[in-house]
C-alpha cells in the first residue's frame, strides 16, 4: 500500500503517502530498449535501401516519445504527502514539484476526515476538514486505498492522545 504510518515519538504519528510506482527506472530502460529492438526487426527487410532511411526517423521519434512520456510520468509521480498528528495538532503537507509545498494545520480535536462517494474528482474522494478549510488527502491513491485510508484516518483521529 503506498502509505505508511510511523510513530516518530510518544505523542507524534506521521503518515506518508505517495503514488504507486508500477514501472521502476530499470524496467523503463528495458521497455524503451525492447521497443527499439522490435522496431528494428521489420526494418531488416529494407536494409541497404533508401527506404530504411525514410522509416528510421519514425522509429527513433517513437522511441524518443516513449522515453519522454516515461520521464514526464516520473516527474508527476514525485508528489507525496505527509500527515502529522501530535498531541494537539493535525498537520498535512502536500509536496508537488510543480506548485511547491502546500500546508494545512488544524487543532487535532476539530480535524475530521470525510469521504465523498460521488461528486469529487475521483470516486471515494477523501478530505480533511478543520479550521474552516477542507483539504484533499491521497487523491492519487487507488479507490480501494482511499477507502482504507479513510478508515485509518478515522481511527487515528479518534484515538486518545498519549501524554
Amino acid at each position: 500500500m503506498p502509505y505508511q504510518w510511523n510513530q516518530t515519538s510518544n505523542t507524534e504519528q506521521e503518515l506518508r503517502l505517495w503514488p504507486h510506482n508500477s514501472l521502476p527506472p530499470r524496467w523503463a530502460i528495458r521497455v524503451v530498449f525492447s521497443l527499439f529492438i522490435f522496431g528494428l526487426l521489420p526494418l531488416m527487410a529494407v536494409l541497404g535501401s533508401a527506404v530504411l532511411w525514410g522509416l528510421l526517423p519514425f522509429l527513433l521519434m517513437t522511441v524518443l516519445g516513449l522515453w519522454l512520456a516515461i520521464q514526464a510520468n516520473y516527474r508527476s509521480r514525485s508528489v507525496f504527502e505527509v500527515f502529522t498528528l501530535t498531541g494537539t495538532q493535525a498537520r498535512l503537507v502536500h509536496h508537488n514539484p510543480r506548485t511547491g509545498q502546500q500546508e494545512w494545520v488544524c487543532n487535532r480535536y476539530w480535524a475530521r476526515p470525510e469521504m465523498h462517494k460521488h461528486g469529487g474528482p475521483v470516486p471515494n474522494y477523501v478530505t480533511l476538514t478543520g479550521d474552516g478549510r477542507e483539504v484533499e488527502i491521497g487523491a492519487f491513491l487507488s479507490e480501494e486505498e482511499r477507502i482504507a485510508l479513510y478508515g485509518d484516518l478515522t481511527q487515528k483521529l479518534r484515538e486518545p492522545v498519549a501524554q
